[in-house]
């Protein structure tokens, strides 16, 4: 009797420790991680990681320096050599360990047993990447990060450079206008297209760039950003208005540059250029990114008058796509559908944009129109996104890589806000200047002042 009351006396509390753990695990992740998994994994690690590389394939045999070392001092049994481990750095998701490569293997075999590492240690997911020839990174993931998004603290980001998401390795994705000019974004409905939409004009508005707007959905996904925008298009009509308009800023830029490559024959080699960015910094023009939302609103036509309308907003599009790079003018295209059923132009257009994210999707095309060109594989990855989680998404690239990534959450008030205080940053663009959207400022009511009518924002 006694011996059955010091029992539950004692598996009482212990019954709770577990329950507890298994409910952090499952609703908390973050914390559970650092005070339960990341010792638990890591213990799996440190006594298990010879005998899983040698169940993974990732020994070699030994030299015969080593063979004869061995026989001269013990009499142990000669056993395949593992790649030769780093230091184990714990992070807030995971762990991270560099492996010198024996000779003979490749970054490749490592990726290839990921999945049984993954097992063997009891973690998410395991990722590989290559830091030097014969030296790879194992990045180690307690746990799904994707489920709840938090960015990480410190992100490098700069100059048109905007931290937008995050990776399923649990590195950040900077969506950089520098290296990749132009990108499509697709998605169905409610699938965070608009999220992502978002945090890249509150990534932006608060550098020295100019923002420029087409929304055909009369403006109800730009408009509240309009305190930083240069200039906004609401319908078709505006946007055949807006788009030669954009193709004559490019055509003066090129000016410029021309205008600079035409200078004496014993000038330095710094001051030739062929885009804006080698021009000295006061005659350097200020960066256009260009933001098209539903994009296929421009290839609708209901006329034969619109029709041609189309044709010449396609060829601008087209043109802005092919030339804007070295003019500082990049496209941000945004739909739900984008191939060659919107009509002519639509497949040469698509072409232009390197960048590509495809987030929950109806159907298969879709996936494919977004990734099918770039990076086949990630295609299957994309029709698998489940309308649970909106704001996740496949980014792939023109070098056929691709991830998973999803957009944390920025509310429509907070994203404005960003861009109210932005304001003082619109950038003097006298050719724009007659599409620059109405800001109305909020009425103020207090006891002895009369109430502010709102009224338009001038510079």
């Amino acid at each position: 009797m006694t011996d059955l009351a010091t029992l539950l006396e004692v598996g009482g509390p212990l019954a709770a420790l577990g329950g507890g753990a298994a409910y952090a695990r499952a609703k908390h992740p973050g914390v559970y991680w650092p005070t339960v998994g990341l010792p638990i994994s890591t213990a799996r690690l440190l006594g298990s990681y010879s005998s899983v590389m040698e169940a993974c394939g990732l020994t070699v045999a030994p030299s015969r320096l080593r063979v004869l070392a061995v026989k001269a001092t013990t009499r142990r049994e000669i056993r395949p050599v593992p790649p030769r481990r780093g230091i184990i750095r714990p992070t807030s998701t995971g762990l991270r360990l560099r492996l010198r490569l024996a000779p003979g293997q490749e970054p490749a075999d490592v990726a290839a047993s990921a999945e049984r590492l993954r097992h063997a240690w009891g973690v998410h997911a395991v990722y590989v990447t290559t830091v030097k020839p014969g030296v790879v990174e194992l990045r180690l993931v307690g746990f799904d990060v994707l489920r709840r998004v938090r960015m990480p603290r410190k992100v490098d980001g700069g100059f048109l450079k905007v931290p937008v998401a995050l990776r399923e390795d649990t590195t950040p994705f900077v969506r950089d206008y520098r290296t990749v000019p132009h990108q499509l974004t697709l998605g169905a409905t409610l699938s965070g297209k608009s999220m992502y939409l978002r945090h890249l004009v509150a990534g932006l508005a608060p550098q020295p760039v100019a923002l420029v707007g087409i929304d055909c959905k009369r403006g109800v996904e730009l408009s509240p950003f309009a305190a930083r925008l240069s200039a906004l298009a609401t319908d078709p009509e505006q946007a055949a208005e807006l788009l030669p308009v954009l193709v004559k800023e490019m055509e003066d830029r090129y000016d410029l540059i021309k205008a600079r490559q035409g200078i004496a024959p014993d000038a330095p080699d710094d001051e030739i250029t062929s885009d804006i960015w080698g021009l000295p910094e006061h005659e350097r023009p200020v960066p256009i990114v260009l933001f098209v939302d539903e994009v296929a609103e421009l290839f609708l036509v209901a006329t034969r008058k619109d029709e041609d309308r189309r044709d010449e907003m396609v060829t601008q599009l087209i043109r802005l796509a092919q030339l804007g790079r070295a003019a500082g003018i990049y496209l941000e295209v945004c739909g739900q559908r984008f191939g060659a059923e919107l009509g002519k132009g639509a497949t040469m257009l698509r072409a232009q944009l390197s960048g590509r994210v495809c987030h929950r999707v109806n159907d298969e095309a879709s996936a494919k129109m977004a990734l099918g060109d770039i990076a086949p594989e990630a295609v299957s990855a994309a029709c698998a996104i489940a309308a649970e989680r909106p704001g996740l998404a496949v980014a792939g690239d023109t070098s056929g890589g691709w991830s998973r990534i999803r957009t944390p959450y920025l509310s429509l008030g907070d994203a404005a806000e960003i861009c109210r205080e932005s304001a003082r940053l619109v950038p003097d663009l006298p050719a724009l200047k007659r599409f620059r959207p109405d800001v109305f400022v909020r009425p103020v009511e207090t006891a002895t002042a009369p109430v502010l009518q709102p009224r338009p924002v001038t510079d």
